[in-house]
This record gives structure tokens, C-alpha cells and sequence, in this order.
């Protein structure tokens, strides 16, 4: 049972948080940024590092990972006992690193171990007993993963390619499942905003996945249909997914009725159009980024408001990173998320 007390504490740190966050009106502060040592000043200030341009953008995203990891284990922190959807929020950081070292593995890529994201008594895996993935998974919900990829000898490049696409929809599967269950576990009263948003992204998520199977690996319908997020409870879900699939994706009329068209990319300067996965993801995760940052201070002794606190934590360290990569190829800063300068 979450105290009335606990709530106040944890809302009045978020908002301190949010208040020194890059969200909101803050994002402008980003665009004038030219270099990464400037973004490396603006963020963290006197702590920020003297170092060659190539060594500090490894080294800063790595800190921007550790900056908001640390924010929400605050967060965390104020509970005696957290609820376990703020758990799967933040343990979305295991299973991004889960994803990037298996992938190598399945690769057989001869390399040090990634960076993975301490996660200290919320993680599971046992990332230190790398390259060995049964000793990473052994005793883990993961542990199936061991059987479906490791106890067997694939050498085929495509092969290898089709494993990591299931790799990736697996895990996503997985996690999803996990957080609606976690969701689950709240009254409703205390999840309202929580499963909206959620809701939205599983759908949104779905339809991307859809774009990106049929973009980029040419998969056909029945194919794409095994890598959809499925929530038994709410099959519709699914549904914007699948009216997708019967679209061609360089025929922007088929679309011009479709419940997700908003998010779609407009034509080229020719008139020529084909659907851009990365330009409907964007699109979908500035969407995502404005309903959160709406509901975060609408009913602040809720849980919907710190689950909303945890997705603007997530956007902004996505949006600092994405920065970062920008400026190491030599590009101005700027916005991934699209104009997102709105008041807070």
C-alpha cells in the first residue's frame, strides 16, 4: 500500500526534477548548441569533462544514461516498497543492453563486452559473466532465450539476420507483456493516464514494427503478423497494425483512411512518396512525449503522474542522446522529436 505521504514526497522530488529536466520549454535551450563540448557544459555543468571530441561522446553517453538512471532510482527510492510498474520502466534499460549484447553473441562478434547500465537490485541478468550467455540468463526470466539461440549452430549471414529481428520482437513481446501486467496491479482510480499511454504505445509500436518488416527486411504479411505485440486482453492493439499490411507502402492514397495516417510522412518535393518507418517512429514518439508531459501535472498524488515522470525522463535522455550523435558527426543540434518547445 502506497502512503499518501510517499506520494507527496515522490511528486514534490519529480517536479524538482522535471523543473531542471530538457523538456518542455527547455528543449530550446539545446538548438544554439554547436558542439558537444558546449552540450556537455549545458548539461552537467562543472562536472563536464575536457575531452577530445571522439572520446567524449562515448563518454557522454554513457554519463546521460547514468544522469537519468540515477533521476528515477531517486524516484524509486521514495517508496518503501516501489510498485512494480516503475520497476519495468526502469528495467527497460536491461533489456536494451539484453538486446545488444545477445545480438552480438548470436553474431559470434569476438569483442569486449558493451556497456550495459547498472541497474543494481532491479537488474536480473548477470551481464558480468559475459561472453557466457547461459551464465547470464541461468535463473533468470530470460533463460529461455538460452534454448532458442544458443543451443544450436547457425553460420548463414541471413540467418543470423533473421534471429536478431526475433531477438528484438521477443524482448519487445516480453516487456510489454510485463509492464501491462505490472499496470495491471494498480487501481484503476491510479492508472488512468498509465494505461492510455501505454495503450498508445504498444499500438503505435505495433505499427511501426509493420513498417519497418515490410521497409527494410521485405517481409510478407502472415510473417510480419509473429512480431506483433499481443495483449490478450486487448486485441485491438493490434488493429491499426494490421489494416497496414494491406496498404502498398509507395501509394500514399491507400493510407489517406487509416486511424495512424497523422504520423506518416508527408511526399518529397517531386510528389513521390514511400512510407518511412524512421519518420512514422519520430512522429509517434513526439505524440507519446506530448501526452505525458499533459498528464504529468494533472493528477499529481497519483501513480499516473510518476509513471508520466518516467517517460519524460526516457524522452529526454533519447532526445540528449540523439543530440550527442548529431554533433559527433559534426551536425548542428536539434530537436529529434520535432518542435517540442511546449510549456510546463
Amino acid at each position: 500500500m502506497i502512503t499518501a505521504s510517499e506520494r507527496a514526497y515522490a511528486y514534490a522530488k519529480a517536479c524538482g526534477i522535471i523543473g531542471k529536466s530538457f523538456v518542455g520549454r527547455r528543449i530550446a535551450a539545446l538548438h544554439p548548441i554547436r558542439r558537444l563540448s558546449e552540450l556537455d557544459r549545458l548539461v552537467f555543468g562543472s562536472e563536464a569533462k575536457d575531452l577530445p571530441e571522439r572520446e567524449l561522446l562515448f563518454d557522454m553517453e554513457q554519463r546521460l544514461s547514468h544522469r537519468s538512471v540515477t533521476a528515477l532510482f531517486s524516484i524509486l527510492n521514495s517508496y518503501k516498497k516501489a510498485p512494480e510498474l516503475l520497476k519495468m520502466l526502469i528495467r527497460v534499460y536491461e533489456y536494451s543492453d539484453l538486446e545488444k549484447v545477445l545480438a552480438l553473441l548470436i553474431q559470434k562478434e569476438k569483442m569486449a563486452k558493451p556497456a550495459c547500465t547498472p541497474l543494481g537490485s532491479y537488474g536480473t541478468v548477470n551481464f558480468d559473466a559475459w561472453p557466457d550467455a547461459k551464465a547470464m540468463l541461468e535463473g533468470t526470466e530470460f533463460e529461455f532465450l538460452i534454448e532458442k539461440f544458443f543451443n544450436q549452430n547457425i553460420s548463414a549471414d541471413d540467418e543470423h539476420n533473421e534471429d536478431n529481428i526475433n531477438l528484438e520482437t521477443i524482448l519487445d513481446r516480453h516487456y510489454y507483456i510485463k509492464l501491462w501486467e505490472s499496470l495491471k496491479e494498480l487501481k484503476k482510480s491510479d492508472r488512468e493516464a498509465a494505461e492510455r499511454i501505454i495503450s498508445e504505445e504498444i499500438a503505435l509500436h505495433n505499427c511501426t514494427w509493420v513498417l519497418r518488416l515490410r521497409s527494410y527486411y521485405f517481409l510478407e504479411a502472415e510473417e510480419v503478423k509473429q512480431h506483433l505485440v499481443i495483449i490478450d486482453e486487448h486485441p485491438n492493439l493490434c488493429r491499426d497494425a494490421l489494416a497496414a499490411l494491406e496498404f502498398s507502402l509507395n501509394t500514399a492514397g491507400d493510407w489517406k483512411k487509416w486511424r495512424r495516417v497523422k504520423f506518416l510522412n508527408p511526399p518529397s518535393h517531386d510528389g513521390s512518396w514511400i512510407a518511412d518507418a524512421r519518420y512514422f517512429q519520430a512522429a509517434a514518439a513526439e505524440y507519446l512525449y506530448r501526452l505525458a508531459l499533459r498528464d504529468f501535472r494533472i493528477r499529481p498524488a497519483s501513480m499516473d503522474a510518476i509513471y508520466c515522470f518516467f517517460k519524460l525522463k526516457h524522452f529526454e535522455e533519447d532526445l540528449l542522446i540523439s543530440n550527442t550523435e548529431r554533433l559527433g558527426m559534426g551536425m548542428p543540434s536539434k530537436s529529434v522529436l520535432g518542435v517540442m518547445e511546449t510549456s510546463l
